[in-house]
Parts: C-alpha cells; structure tokens; sequence
C-alpha cells in the first residue's frame, strides 16, 4: 500500500505541476501584453516586462510548478510524471481560450480531450514506485552495465551532434538542436529523481548528504540543466516554436522513459498488458499534443492578412508564452 500510496502523490504533484506551470504561460503573456503597451515590447529588446507585477507572478507560479515537478519524481516513477507534462499544454490552451481570447478550434478541443484519455490510461496501468532506503541505492542502479552503456552512448551522440552537425546542419535541421536537448534532458531527469529521492530522506530524518553522492547529481543537473536551456534557445530562436513544442516533448518523454525504464527498471515486474497500455497511452497523448499544436492558430481572427498568417511565429512575446520546461 505503502507504494501505491507514494504514486497517488507522485500523480497529485504531476499535476499540480502542470496547473501552475499552464497557468503561469497565460499570466506571463497578459504581463507581456502589459507591459509592451507601456513600453518597449520584449519583441523590439525591450526589458519593460521584468517592471510589470503579473510578469512576476507569472514566474512565481511556474516555479511552483517547477518545485511540484521536481517533487513528484521523489514519490513516482518517470514514467508516470514525465508524460503528465502534456496536461501543462491543455491548461495552457484553455485558459488562453477564456482569458486571453485565443480561441480553441474544435479540433484542439478533441486533442485535448485526446491527451485526457493518454494520460488516464498510463495512470490506471503505471508500475509502481520502489521503496528506495538509500541515495546509494540509486548509486548502484546507475552504474550498473546497462545504464552505463546507455549513459555512454548518450554522450557520444550527443558530442557528435555538437561537433560535427550542429556546424553543418544546426541552421536547417531542428532535429539537432531537439535532439541533444532530448538526450542530455533523459539525464536530466535521472539526476533529478535520485537528487528529488535524497532530499525526501534527508528530509524524513537519514540525512543523504552526508555522501558524495547527492553533491555529485546536484553538479551534474546543473550541468545538464544549462546545455539544455543553451540549445533549446537556439531551437526556439530559429524555428517556429508551434513546429519546437510538440516534437520536443515527444524526443524527450520518449528518451526519458528509455533511460528510466533501463535504470530503474519499471517494467521488469509488470505484465504484457500493462506495459502495452502504458505505451499506447503515450502514443494517444502523441497525438493529442500534435493536433493541438497543428490546430492551434485555426482559431485566429478572420481578419488577418494573408501574410501574417504565414509568418513563422518567432516573436519573443510568443515565445515567453510557449516556454517548455526542462523536467516536462
């Protein structure tokens, strides 16, 4: 019962987290939109928005929903909290339908809907957490030979994509950018979970600081965590991030339940059944989040002109309010 109970709270902070983090996406656009009025707009260089409250209660509420995310991987395995980061985007979209205007097409009302019935069925058939005692345990669990091997070859690809596409392909393919973003976040969230699992025991009174250990993922989640947000930027900088959002979420959730699975390895005592329903969820939440980015602008005012509706969205305003976080 003990672990059932730990993945009722691991979900409840997923989802909290996705909450805070969709609201926060509306609350940053309307101080946006504030302060662009008053001033010069974040598109033009302007900073006039890091003067307007609601922007700062926009980054507020998307920290809370940072610390609920980061939480939630200390109580439920990867594989039910990353796929969760999905539900981020349908708070954000219909929010965006009732406060700021943009109306939801009904094609996006259906990938919404879509993600709902993903997210329930990887819920209903998620394994359950193990009972970790030690920080040393996850130690163990990431030098065995599989992890190992899977940790080294996401290194070498990553160096590949780096130094020799990135100079030759980086301004064309989004793939690349994506791509190393994707397999150093798969790491992200490891280091993230086994720092997330020690802070809980320390915080339950076995003080797991006192090894080297939790030092150790705390430097490489800073690592990590900045070679990511480096080469997301690029990403968003030169493609359109209605294009960025869903295939980035997908690489990433796909390569972070990868790296779980051979870690911690979830499904070693699930059935057939389970494992396949797990994986039919996510590929129904796939889809979701594909309609509902490609749907996303049929809403727009009639009005526009031919040209603005075929330019690529590369204002930073719109940027601000598509931001994808890093431990999805």
């Amino acid at each position: 019962m003990r672990g059932v109970s730990n993945n009722v709270k691991g979900l409840v902070l997923a989802i909290s987290s996705s909450i805070f983090i969709g609201s926060s996406f509306i609350i940053k656009k309307k101080g946006l939109k504030k302060a662009g009025a008053s001033g010069t707009r974040a598109s033009d260089g302007g900073f006039s928005y890091l003067k307007e409250p609601m922007w700062w209660v926009g980054m507020i509420t998307m920290s809370m929903g940072e610390i609920a995310n980061f939480a939630a991987y200390a109580y439920a395995p990867a594989i039910l909290v990353t796929p969760l980061g999905a539900l981020s985007i349908i708070f954000s979209a219909v929010l965006a339908h009732f406060i700021l205007n943009e109306r939801l097409h009904t094609f996006g009302v259906v990938g919404c809907a879509i993600c709902l019935i993903g997210s329930v069925a990887i819920v209903i058939h998620a394994p359950v957490e193990k009972d970790i005692h030690s920080v040393r345990e996850v130690w163990y669990l990431g030098t065995q030979p599989g992890f190992l091997i899977y940790a080294s070859s996401v290194v070498a690809l990553v160096a590949f994509l780096m130094f020799w596409c990135v100079p030759r392909y980086g301004q064309t393919h989004m793939v690349v950018y994506i791509g190393i973003c994707s397999l150093i976040g798969s790491l992200t969230v490891m280091t993230v979970k086994a720092l997330a699992i020690a802070l809980k025991l320390s915080f339950s009174g076995s003080n797991q600081f006192v090894y080297f250990q939790p030092w150790l993922f705390t430097f490489l989640l800073l690592g990590f965590s900045l070679l990511q947000l480096v080469y997301l930027n690029k990403a968003l900088d030169l493609f359109n991030t209605a294009v960025v959002s869903p295939v980035y979420y997908v690489m990433f959730t796909s390569f972070t339940i990868l790296s779980s699975t051979i870690m911690f390895k979830e499904w070693e005592h699930q059935n057939a059944p389970d494992i396949v329903s797990e994986i039919c969820g996510f590929a129904t939440i796939l889809c979701g989040v594909f309609l509902l980015h490609k749907t996303k602008d049929m809403g727009a005012p009639s009005d526009a002109s031919p040209t603005q509706s075929l330019t690529p969205k590369t204002d930073s305003t719109l940027k601000h309010s598509d931001q994808i976080y890093l431990w999805t």
